[in-house]
């Protein structure tokens, strides 16, 4: 089997939760609706929109949810289309792909963006043709549902003895938990390493580059 490791991405590959709060500040703006906190948003960053707008707004209704959805998407995009998403890789995430592809790895991404918006995001990073499977919310029931994870290893050929989730979310590594895989935190992410390994986390990363040796001290995995 294949050796497979799914990346969440917001968050995890790139840091664009300043983005995401700005966006979500104008969304509520226009609906009324008073703003999050930052620490509050970048809290169900990670979460399809609808499932992020009822953890932000509790009381009110599903239709107001998908109508918050909707206007952020427009406001996301209005933003992108105006040169204010803000989406940099974190340091050291291109290395640790690197390495990852040198040792055998098969690279994945789950998230909670759209297509288009993982498109454009890794075409900015020149990632995409990096990945041999892209899921999102287009596709799948928001994390921690397994469907994105399983989807992946399908397409990669690979069992869950033989992959890894790396997400900087509960939700990441209830996903990994729920898919049989093994969830490895992103430390350097959105939520703390307490959360990260109440939800499941085998290990939490302080830094990218510290997948690797979390990774060596598993030791079982093979792509025998």
């Amino acid at each position: 089997m294949n050796r497979l490791a799914i990346f969440d991405c917001d968050g995890t590959l790139v840091d664009s939760g300043g983005s995401i709060h700005a966006a979500l500040a104008e969304t509520f703006a226009e609906h009324g609706i008073p703003i999050p906190l930052a620490s509050d948003s970048r809290r169900v960053v990670g979460l399809s929109l609808v499932e992020a707008m009822a953890a932000l707004v509790p009381d009110a209704s599903a239709a107001e949810h998908r109508r918050l959805s909707d206007t952020y998407k427009i406001k996301f995009a209005d933003a992108r289309a105006a040169g204010r998403v803000e989406e940099p890789l974190f340091d050291g995430i291109a290395q640790l792909l690197d390495a990852l592809e040198s040792d055998g790895w098969l690279l994945a991404v789950a998230t909670g963006k759209s297509d288009r918006g993982l498109g454009h995001c890794l075409r900015c990073h020149g990632m995409a043709p990096r990945f041999v499977s892209l899921q999102t919310a287009d596709r799948h029931p928001s994390k921690p549902h397994p469907s994105m994870a399983l989807r992946a290893m399908a397409e990669a050929g690979a069992a869950p003895q033989t992959t890894i989730v790396i997400g900087d979310t509960s939700f990441d590594m209830g996903m990994a938990r729920a898919a049989g895989a093994t969830g490895i935190g992103a430390g350097w992410g959105y939520h703390d390493a307490a959360e990260l390994l109440a939800g499941g986390a085998l290990a939490v990363a302080a830094q990218p580059l510290d997948v690797l040796p979390a990774i060596a001290r598993m030791g079982s995995m093979s792509d025998g």
